[in-house]
């Protein structure tokens, strides 16, 4: 199974080197750190040149924050401060990165699925340090289970975004979720089944030829015609095959921690 997920990481960051996204890619160090697929979860890069470092859940994720990639960063792109949050792990205090939120970054919004995944006291001074307002809201899935992660939930892209509104328990949380996200694009409701299907843990990325949505071919079959218009309107979409990840709870955006910073100039 690791050696399959291996083969898919590969591919997807294959798929973004052809459509013309500049990759960072970088081989595990350990054998013992099954999720460490998942980098979003660790840090976020932000634009003007600032990065974060969260504090994990799970003890065994822990080991997957690696200093020497923020010094690959830091080498390749200019970076002006770096915010570490993980020593909140030791109050028990979590804030699992841009899988725990959900960035609107023209807004200035932090879309926030309520768990131990991400504590308000973490997601607040996240908020006071980046600029970002913090909607948060009681998800569960379709058996009433409490969604722990809110990218799979929802995407928020430049012109459209993909939430599972249903699974906001509040109905006043709910409108105000879509109030905020139709002031700036067109909102396309994802419902349980597409959801389940990883529909709605996509990312825009920008290629060479304009915005791409790229989402798993299992979350891109779940998608109505209509849907799929919405998005092209927009974006043009990369489907890629990840089904072994898949099984571990994530699909193609929790694959992908996006870099949001200037590179420096070559010497």
């Amino acid at each position: 199974m690791a050696l399959r997920a291996y083969a898919e990481v590969t591919s997807l960051a294959e798929a973004l080197s052809a459509e013309g996204v500049r990759v960072e890619l970088f081989e595990d160090e350990r054998d013992d750190l099954p999720d460490s697929v998942f980098p979003n979860n660790w840090f976020s890069t932000h634009s003007g040149g600032h990065i974060a470092l969260y504090p994990m859940c799970t003890p065994n994720r822990r080991g997957e924050r690696r200093y020497d990639i923020i010094e690959h960063l830091k080498a390749t792109y200019r970076v002006q401060t770096v915010t570490d949050y993980s020593g909140l792990e030791l109050d028990d205090v979590f804030l699992e990165g841009t899988g725990a939120m959900v960035l609107d970054h023209e807004s200035r919004i932090a879309y926030v699925a309520r768990s131990r995944r991400a504590d308000p006291i973490a997601l607040e001074r996240f908020c006071t340090n980046f600029g970002y307002e913090p909607i948060a809201f009681e998800a569960v899935d379709e058996y009433g289970i409490p969604i722990y992660h809110t990218n799979v939930l929802m995407c928020v892209a430049t012109d459209f975004a993909l939430v599972g509104l249903r699974h906001i328990t509040d109905p006043g949380r709910r409108e105000q979720v879509v109030e905020r996200l139709s002031a700036r694009r067109e909102v396309v409701e994802l419902n349980a089944r597409q959801v389940r299907e990883f529909a709605g843990n996509a990312i825009e990325l920008t290629g060479a030829s304009g915005r791409i949505l790229v989402i798993s071919e299992r979350g891109r079959a779940a998608l109505t015609d209509d849907q799929v218009r919405v998005i092209e309107r927009s974006a043009r979409i990369v489907a890629v095959p990840v089904p072994t990840v898949e099984l571990a709870g994530g699909s193609v955006r929790c694959m992908i921690a996006g870099v949001h910073l200037d590179r420096r100039p070559r010497a």
